[in-house]
């Protein structure tokens, strides 16, 4: 995934002068280690940065605002190994515009209780430094990543990890460009939302295009370019004929194509990142967008149908904060379709009319050419597979009008009981924790929409920290969900939020 910017994430270290300088020379010598030490740990997907003892206002300040005008910077690690005193941060801290994890560890893990005397005691002070630092973050309301413990352990690493995914995310937030090839869906309401609103709180850009002028560039690709294209599908995933005559198969796998690099040329050019497009209004295209627009998320650009702007947005961003992950599982699109009501099988069937992302799919991949009932076009080629099992995380970003909220559900993939070979789409079935009909009230309770932005490749945690850091408000269904205290929590957030 491609964001342009090499990010590391730089490591601060606070203390103060009062224990004299061979004091500060071992604050220096162990921060210096652990850094070193988190770099060769082959956890943390980005490079951390050592930097000097912070013990004045002055050089705080200074850092904080070197931070900020560093591209490459995504974050600041701060740790207090002695006691720096919080005034000293508050300059800084004001002026300072990224993510901020708190480290609360200390250099060593167990207290040597043989040796243990004042010096020790007053050069590693961790739990008094750290609460000194962390009072005045919270009286400035300073949003921030907490993580505790110590710095060698694999899971606290794994946390810093996760957390550095969110704040990518974070960072690219600001960068991401939707574009709306047509408008909404008419008279659908949770696919609107307030666009000015969403660039205030996210940094998006959502600009409308008319079809055609996409469908210019579609019609400008040369034959040759699409005769390559189809070769690479042809060579890559299976033909399922299914008795159409192969040459006018052919021809409708091309027009695909065709979409493919028209569409990504326009996107390129104009530096988009994720795209909308909507069957009520096609323009000049031959087909609605199926197999291409499958193909530009696979190549990490973000996709909603019928004009959801929100969550093509959503699925870019997670796409960004995914990026990379060892052992990847996919993030793609998807929207609810139908129930599996059975007791001890109950499930969702995902799907959409064409666009589901191909990273998510489980085994072979098959290109199908069936008539579509939408858009009012010639049968369009796509994608068909089912996708992985394993647990996810679904999302849905909505506007409630004086709020954005972001839902958060946990949700188990699984494979269906049965075939369903007349359903030429990709398919996922899954169950929503903490059930099917425990999920799905408080899903509908929370207004959350039919259409979700999900990876098997983030947790509820990482886009719970990417909601706080943007200032909105997020609600988790998960295993500990209880209808009763569900509907407490959206009251709550209600004056909360006002």
């Amino acid at each position: 995934m491609r964001t342009g910017k090499d990010y590391k994430f730089w490591f601060c270290t606070g203390s103060q002068d009062l224990y004299g300088d061979e004091c500060l020379r071992k604050v220096a010598e162990h921060s210096k280690i652990i850094v070193e030490e988190l770099n060769k740990s082959g956890v943390l997907p980005f490079e951390v940065v050592w930097k000097p003892t912070l013990i004045t206002n002055e050089v705080i300040r200074k850092t904080f605002n070197e931070a900020n005008a560093d591209e490459n910077c995504a974050g600041v690690i701060t740790w207090m190994h002695t006691f720096s005193p919080a005034k000293s941060w508050i300059l800084g801290l004001q002026e300072y515009r990224k993510p901020l994890c708190h480290l609360h560890t200390q250099f060593n893990e167990e207290i040597p209780y043989d040796t243990i005397d004042m010096d020790f005691m007053n050069e590693n002070q961790s739990a008094h430094g750290d609460r000194e630092y962390g009072h005045i973050v919270s009286r400035m309301g300073i949003e921030r990543k907490v993580i505790v413990g110590h710095w060698a352990d694999k899971k606290v690493q794994e946390r810093l990890a996760s957390w550095m995914r969110t704040a990518i995310g974070i960072m690219e937030s600001s960068h991401i460009r939707v574009c709306r090839i047509a408008d909404n869906m008419r008279n659908v309401a949770v696919t609107e939302g307030d666009k000015v609103e969403a660039q205030i709180k996210f940094g998006w850009e959502i600009d409308a295009y008319p079809v055609n002028e996409i469908a210019e560039y579609v019609d400008a690709v040369s034959e040759g370019d699409i005769n390559a294209l189809v070769e690479e599908y042809y060579d890559k995933y299976e033909i399922l004929l299914e008795g159409r005559d192969p040459e006018e198969f052919k021809k409708h796998v091309a027009v695909q194509a065709g979409i493919e690099i028209g569409f990504e040329k326009f996107l390129e050019e104009k530096n988009y990142q994720a795209l909308v497009t909507h069957f009520g209004d096609l323009g000049s295209l031959k087909q609605l967008p199926g197999l291409a627009i499958q193909r530009l998320m696979e190549k990490g650009y973000g996709f909603g149908a019928e004009g959801d702007w929100k969550t093509a947005a959503m699925v870019r961003l997670m796409k960004i904060m995914a990026a990379n992950t060892p052992n990847a599982k996919g993030t793609s699109f998807f929207e609810d379709y139908t129930y599996n009501l059975v007791p001890g099988k109950e499930g969702i069937l995902q799907a959409h009319m064409l666009e589901v992302c191909p990273t998510v799919a489980d085994g072979p991949i098959s290109i199908k050419v069936n008539p579509l009932s939408m858009g009012d076009r010639e049968d369009p080629a796509r994608l068909v597979y089912t996708c992985k099992e394993g647990h996810g995380v679904a999302t849905s970003l909505v506007d409630l009008g004086n709020r954005f909220r972001l839902i958060i559900n946990d949700v188990e993939c699984k494979k269906t009981e049965k075939d369903m070979p007349k359903l030429p789409v990709a398919t996922a079935f899954w169950t929503p924790e903490p059930s099917l009909a425990t999920g799905a009230e408080a899903w509908i309770l929370a207004g959350g929409a039919h259409h979700t932005a999900f990876s098997y490749d983030l947790t509820a945690e990482q886009m719970g920290d990417w909601a706080a850091a943007m200032g909105i408000e997020a609600v988790y269904i998960d295993k500990d969900t209880t209808i009763r205290n569900f509907k407490n929590e959206l009251r709550w957030n209600a004056i909360a939020y006002k």
